[in-house]
């Protein structure tokens, strides 16, 4: 393992070289994949830029809100100003300073259809124009990854959409890579507060692609494959097949180590399950549990097997009680995977 460059710490969900990603057919014919448990650095570039908040700015005759007064929320998107896209927090500041009041069109995008609205910035009290808006261009953080198809190098992870962690909001993707990772330490859960995993970072390369971000996970291609080498692939389990019980999970919440771990499943939601809420799952190994308190922000993915089958991934922690949580069926990230052909 190089030396990394960069810490950060995980995601949790209520956080290049693209290579052709042929996700359809892959998906379709895979009934075995590679469990992998381990961590990787996700970092993505949004397309557009994810309204925050819309802010009041202090002018010299009290407060307005530009933004507000143009009909933009909390949660749009903001696809472009009078005709172009710009490139970041920092373009769009530029753009709205050098407007001078002058009314400009913004381009939205709101649960799915695009619109325009009007809207002129004011002068704040330092005499800067200003829309009253806070933008995130991007999002970085730590998740693990569930699955690989060794005979194409596509992965799935997370098991959860990356959504914005202030509006709730997938991030739509415009590129996105994966980076190298070690785990070099934990904040262990408690009652009432979620735990994390801290990871360090290798940003001078790429270990991989993002090319989708659903609500079942992000799917790329693994362009370096010691994430999975020498690994052997195990049949992926259909729903019928899983059952309320024992079963483990794989995980990396030390370095690079990957552990199995006891778990239980504990409800199954058949049809009626959330995409990322397919089944119920309670920590049972005592090892895990001393380290971390059970689930924590940056396992997210971690694989679960039952009778030698893979059945699912962790996706969510229960904030009331960290040992137990949500995980996702196998069978709804590769039809996921498959929808997006």
């Amino acid at each position: 393992m190089r030396s990394f460059k960069a810490k950060m710490t995980a995601w949790f969900v209520a956080v290049a070289m693209a290579l052709p990603f042929s996700i359809g057919s892959a998906a379709a014919i895979l009934t075995e994949a590679i469990p992998i448990g381990r961590t990787a650095g996700i970092r993505m570039e949004s397309d557009g830029l994810i309204v925050e908040s819309v802010d009041p700015v202090m002018t010299a005759m009290g407060e307005l809100s530009p933004a507000g007064q143009a009909g933009i929320r909390e949660g749009d998107i903001l696809l472009g100003v009078d005709g172009q896209m710009p490139e970041d927090g920092q373009a769009l500041q530029k753009k709205v300073a050098l407007s001078a009041g002058q009314p400009m069109q913004l381009k939205i995008r709101r649960d799915g259809k695009e619109f325009t609205v009007s809207g002129a910035a004011v002068q704040d009290k330092s005499g800067i124009y200003r829309l009253g808006l806070t933008v995130r261009d991007s999002i970085a953080g730590i998740g693990t990854i569930t699955y690989v198809d060794p005979a194409t190098g596509e992965y799935g992870s997370l098991g959860h959409g990356i959504c914005d962690g202030d509006t709730g909001v997938l991030v739509p993707l415009r590129d996105g890579s994966l980076m190298e990772s070690s785990v070099s330490g934990v904040v262990k859960g408690v009652a009432g507060t979620p735990g994390s995993l801290q990871g360090d970072f290798n940003l001078q390369q790429d270990m991989g692609s993002v090319e989708e971000n659903t609500v079942t996970g992000i799917f790329g291609v693994l362009t370096d494959d010691s994430y999975y080498a020498g690994k052997k692939p195990v049949p992926v389990a259909k729903p019928e097949e899983i059952k309320t019980g024992k079963a483990v999970i794989l995980s990396n919440v030390d370095g690079e180590e990957v552990r199995e771990y006891t778990c239980e499943i504990t409800k199954l939601y058949g049809e009626g399950g959330e995409y990322d809420r397919c089944m119920n799952i309670k920590i049972t190994d005592n090892a895990l549990i001393e380290k971390t308190g059970g689930i924590v922000q940056g396992m997210s993915g971690s694989p679960i097997l039952q009778n030698g089958k893979l059945v699912g991934a962790v996706t969510h922690v229960l904030v009331s009680d960290p040992a137990r949580g949500y995980a996702v069926q196998i069978q709804r990230m590769l039809e996921n995977m498959e929808e997006l052909r």
